[in-house]
């Protein structure tokens, strides 16, 4: 039992908190239930926003959060059904445009013989809480103002200053619906590359 609570307060002690910028792009796909409703291709979107991290000292274990705003991209072919090509739509790029809040549990291999210095390897997961702020096409696509997405990434942090890092993100819940043809709902499903420059150690 001490020693439980001697290797926690050590821990405690050299907890370590950063801030830092950040931005990546988004490679978003709107996956529909009914997945042969219409073709869908991926599309790109930029993130951009601010970062903070807890180092647990001495463990490798880390949390994050970040504000972020992220545009998330595809192309539907509205024009393969006469309801929509009817009004004008064809192969239509549609964009949303959410505020993003990631929370992330890191972990980061920190013993390398002193190398970690240079480079350390990292995996995360954890949720993203979406909050709608636009969209395009709303009369033909209603958006969620809130969805919530899984996310799990591995990354290297250089120089303990600069983490880069490949995401995996997908909806738990329906993202948007259209209006038309029984309001078919959709998800997003999201490959996203992402900087992170964080300020302090």
């Amino acid at each position: 039992m001490l020693a439980v609570v001697a290797i926690t307060t050590t821990a405690v002690a050299q907890t370590t908190t950063r801030w830092g910028v950040t931005a990546g792009v988004n490679y978003n796909q709107i996956h529909f239930k009914q997945s042969d409703i219409v073709d869908v291709k991926r599309g790109f979107g930029p993130v951009v926003g601010l970062n903070g991290e807890m180092n647990i000292g001495g463990i490798g274990f880390a949390v994050d959060a970040s504000l972020l705003y992220s545009m998330y991209s595809s192309k539907i072919n509205f024009g393969q059904w006469k309801i929509w090509s009817s009004q004008g739509l064809g192969n239509e790029t549609v964009r949303m445009h959410a505020i993003d809040v990631p929370l992330n549990l890191k972990f980061k291999y920190n013993r390398l013989n002193g190398f970690e210095s240079t480079l350390k390897p990292m995996v995360y997961f954890g949720p993203t809480f979406c909050f709608r702020a636009g969209g395009s096409h709303k009369e033909h696509i209603k958006y969620n103002s809130l969805h919530v997405m899984l996310r799990a990434g591995i990354g290297v942090e250089l120089f303990n200053r600069l983490q880069i890092s490949a995401t995996y993100s997908f909806s738990v819940g329906e993202t948007l619906h259209t209006t038309m043809l029984d309001q078919n709902a959709a998800k997003n499903r999201c490959w996203s590359l992402i900087a992170t420059y964080y300020f302090k150690d």
